[in-house]
């Protein structure tokens, strides 16, 4: 009986989470399966995986084969560099100590840049967000402003202007008196 670690889609319609088992080849998709391993998400970012570490390793050392996206999510969890060390311990070449030392100091690391990949994305969307608050500020006050030029012109329209009206009553007077004069 051939063995896969692979994906049974759950969720609903273009929101999909998946759960990781372990099944018999022949059996479908969404079907019969072995053993549950644990949950993927890929709707997050970075992606959320949750699993039985310690299960995958087992499945991954007794021959089960991971389908090419689970294998890609092994790696990244460190499955896969475990069972490397593993095998290199049962061939003799290093010692369990070793291999449990170079492991520990692999997923320090590995923690580290994820979440240093979190707090990027999170600094990322701050940053984002006062920039378009700034923009905007900056969209509001140039439309007041514009707007207040528009008011002070409509204004200065409407109002009469002191200075030529007194000229056009100095006129009148002044014709006013020739003709009495004439």
């Amino acid at each position: 009986m051939a063995v896969k670690i692979r994906l049974a889609r759950r969720g609903r319609k273009k929101a999909a989470t998946y759960d990781i088992v372990v099944a018999d080849a022949r059996s479908p998709r969404d079907g019969r399966f072995i053993e549950k391993l644990g949950t993927y998400n890929p709707n997050t970012n970075p992606a959320t995986i949750n699993y039985d570490a310690d299960r995958a390793f087992y499945w991954m050392m007794t021959g089960a084969q991971p389908t090419d996206t689970v294998r890609a999510m092994l790696s990244y969890r460190g499955v896969l560099y475990r069972r490397h060390l593993q095998l290199g311990v049962d061939k003799g070449a290093i010692t369990q100590d070793v291999a449990n030392q170079r492991f520990a100091d692999w997923k320090t690391d590995k923690d580290s840049r994820i979440e240093g990949k979190r707090t990027g994305l999170v600094d990322a969307k701050t940053d984002a967000r006062t920039a378009a608050l700034a923009a905007e500020t900056k969209v509001k006050e140039a439309r007041s402003e514009a707007q207040r030029q528009k008011q002070a012109a409509a204004l200065a329209a409407a109002a009469p202007a002191p200075a030529p009206a007194a000229e056009t009553e100095t006129t009148e007077t002044a014709e006013v008196s020739a003709e009495d004069a004439a």
